[in-house]
C-alpha cells in the first residue's frame, strides 16, 4: 500500500507553474501562436492559463480542440514536463483561451438542474459521460448542495450519478 503524498507547499506549486509556463511558452513559439501565460495557485494545485489579449483572434482554439480533447492532452504533456524537472507528480490544471472557465460555468448549470430534479423527485440521476475535470466540477456542486454523488463506469464513458442525501 502506498502512503498518501503530503500536500505540496505554495512555493512548490508556484515552481510547477513556472516550469509549466516555460514549457508552454516554448510550445507557443514553435507553433507560432500568440499567448500570454498566467500562473496561479488554487485549491492546492498550480493553475496555468494561456490567454490571448486579442479577443477577436481565435487561433488558440486549435490548442483546445473538440470538447477540450487537445487541451486535455496538452495538460498531460505539461504535467509530464513538470514531473521530469521536479521528480514529483503534478496536479497542474491548464486552461487555454478561457475554455475550462467557460466549461466550468456550463457544468455548474447542468449540475444545478440535475440537483433540482434529484431533490424534487428523490431519485438517483446519472449524467452524461465526462472527463475527470468535468466530473470534479459536478461533484463539488453536488456537495455544496448537500447531496451525494459518485463516479461510475470506465473511461472514457465514466459519468456522475447524483443521489439524494
Amino acid at each position: 500500500m502506498t502512503e498518501p503524498q503530503p500536500e505540496r507547499t505554495v512555493s512548490k506549486l508556484e515552481e510547477d507553474g513556472d516550469i509549466a509556463a516555460d514549457y508552454l511558452e516554448e510550445l507557443l513559439d514553435i507553433a507560432g501562436l500568440p499567448g500570454d501565460i498566467d500562473i496561479d495557485v488554487d485549491h492546492g494545485r498550480a493553475v496555468v492559463a494561456v490567454v490571448n489579449e486579442d479577443p477577436a483572434d481565435r487561433s488558440l482554439s486549435r490548442l483546445v480542440g473538440t470538447d477540450g480533447e487537445v487541451l486535455d492532452a496538452l495538460q498531460e504533456l505539461t504535467r509530464i514536463a513538470v514531473q521530469a524537472r521536479t521528480g514529483e507528480r503534478s496536479r497542474l490544471m491548464l486552461d487555454i483561451d478561457g475554455y475550462r472557465a467557460g466549461r466550468r460555468e456550463e457544468l455548474r448549470q447542468v449540475a444545478e438542474r440535475a440537483i433540482a430534479e434529484v431533490k424534487a423527485k428523490g431519485i438517483n440521476l446519472p449524467l452524461e459521460p465526462m472527463n475527470a475535470f468535468e466530473r470534479k466540477v459536478v461533484h463539488d456542486a453536488v456537495a455544496e448542495a448537500g447531496l451525494v454523488s459518485e463516479s461510475s463506469g470506465v473511461e472514457p464513458e465514466r459519468y456522475v450519478v447524483i443521489r439524494p442525501a
